[in-house]
């Protein structure tokens, strides 16, 4: 074989291993930092919210404008008599140029309402900022949610076809012993049943399966094809921030970001009242003027004088009546931060909740893993007793299937029980506004271990 050639089917062996390597967690997250579209759109949203304090700023900086103006006319004299020579003289048409050019600039040297506007375009950064890593946080849930999802799918996937396999064999071994005169039709009726249910219930579970991965496929923009799921449950399970359930509530109440964003929305709402009825207030400004015209007069003595004009001086303009607006716009207003500080009571008592809810989900799915930790291995004994049991002849085919059977569901919720808690966990960070991608990595570390 050629160099070149050999170079290229190693390429081409280690993209075909890469395919082949199942992906865990976190490089299923770092897809989705590129690739999830409503991550994209929300970063979009915070980068277009940066120029809000830009345009807050505009209000104390000059307005500065230019106009120009280029004419041309003619005008037509009317005939005039000659006594002299006794005819009618007809004028030729006067043609007249006339321009001018005004540079005018307006400094603002007090006006409340730009002070205020100002103010609020660095709340709205704030809850643009705040709403951001909410949509990052919001974008680890739902990865790992879609891959446990997936995960889940394959285990009962997984447990579907090993009972499939286990009844097959039972099937089998039931109608050699009918043939044969040791057990009657009942057993082998029984283990056909058993089969045909646990085929249909393969089918569900790969349906359910294939479901899953176009989920999580519509957040990272492929099919997903291996996924690296928990090697092994560990015992170690209670390493979180904080020990007690009052220290989460506390915590979530001061770093919770979505609790933020509703802070910002009534803090706006508040300078929106400010803003409004600032408008009762006096504006003065500096104005400055330069004016350069030519041609001015020509129409009226046929031919026009060049003018040029400079001023500068502080203008006050002082609102005395606009019809009540302004007295309905700020009940309006304060109607409006009304609503905004129930809006906030709500989101805070809302969060408080979630974080004693996900800290009990995520306490009692501790106790739950390790009771299914043991009812596996009970169901493991069962087992191994009653296929002991068949062979002495004092247990029948029934049993075995009952008890094979027992061992995969323990076996299944065991697993699931414990992504649960992954998740739990997740999302009682995610409440406490601690959830980032250390907490991922930590997450991601339990699940390849």
């Amino acid at each position: 074989m050629k160099p070149a050639q050999w170079i290229f089917a190693a390429i081409i062996g280690m993209q075909s291993l890469s395919i082949l390597q199942a992906a865990d967690l976190m490089s299923i997250y770092q897809e989705a930092l590129t690739q999830d579209s409503q991550y994209r759109s929300a970063r979009a949203t915070y980068q277009a919210s940066q120029e809000k304090v830009v345009q807050g700023r505009a209000g104390f900086l000059p307005n500065v404008t230019l106009s120009a103006n280029r004419t041309e006319q003619q005008v037509n004299a009317s005939n005039i008599f000659s006594s002299t020579t006794g005819t009618t003289i007809n004028p030729s048409p006067v043609t007249i140029h006339a321009g001018g050019v005004t540079i005018s600039a307006t400094q603002p040297l007090f006006r409340m309402e730009n002070i205020v506007i100002y103010q609020q375009s660095k709340t709205e950064v704030s809850k643009a900022d705040a709403q951001f890593i909410v949509a990052g946080q919001d974008l680890i849930l739902r990865v790992a949610q879609a891959y446990f999802d997936v995960l889940d799918a394959q285990i009962d996937v997984e447990v579907a076809e090993t009972q499939k396999k286990a009844i097959l064999k039972q099937l089998e071994q039931a109608k050699r012993n009918f043939e044969v005169g040791v057990a009657t039709i009942v057993d082998t009726n029984e283990a056909q049943a058993r089969y045909d249910l646990t085929t249909s219930q393969e089918i569900a579970a790969r349906n359910a399966l294939e479901i899953r991965k176009r989920t999580l496929q519509g957040i990272i923009d492929r099919f997903p094809e291996n996924l690296t799921g928990a090697k092994e449950i560990t015992t170690d399970l209670a390493k979180l921030n904080y020990n007690t359930m009052d220290e989460w509530v506390h915590t979530a109440e001061e770093k919770n970001f979505t609790l933020k964003m509703q802070q910002s929305a009534y803090e706006f709402a508040t300078q929106e009242v400010k803003r409004i009825w600032s408008q009762h207030y006096p504006t003065v400004d500096l104005v400055a003027q330069y004016s350069q015209q030519t041609g001015v007069g020509g129409a009226i003595t046929g031919r026009g004088i060049d003018l040029t004009s400079k001023s500068i001086g502080v203008q006050l303009n002082v609102p005395l009546f606009q019809g009540f607006s302004v007295q309905s716009r700020v009940r309006e207003a304060l109607s409006n931060q009304n609503k905004a500080l129930h809006d906030l009571e709500t989101t805070r008592r809302n969060i408080t909740l979630q974080a004693r809810q996900q800290f009990l989900n995520v306490t009692n799915g501790i106790a739950q893993i390790q009771a299914l930790k043991q009812a596996l291995i009970s169901s493991q004994s069962q087992l191994d007793s009653t296929v002991l049991g068949q062979q002495v002849g004092v247990r029948t085919e029934v049993d075995v299937l009952n008890a094979q059977q027992q061992l995969y569901a323990a076996k299944r919720d065991l697993t699931k029980a414990y992504h649960g808690y992954l998740m739990s966990r997740l999302r009682l960070n995610a409440e406490a506004g601690e959830l980032d991608e250390d907490t991922l990595i930590q997450i991601n570390a339990m699940l390849v271990k």
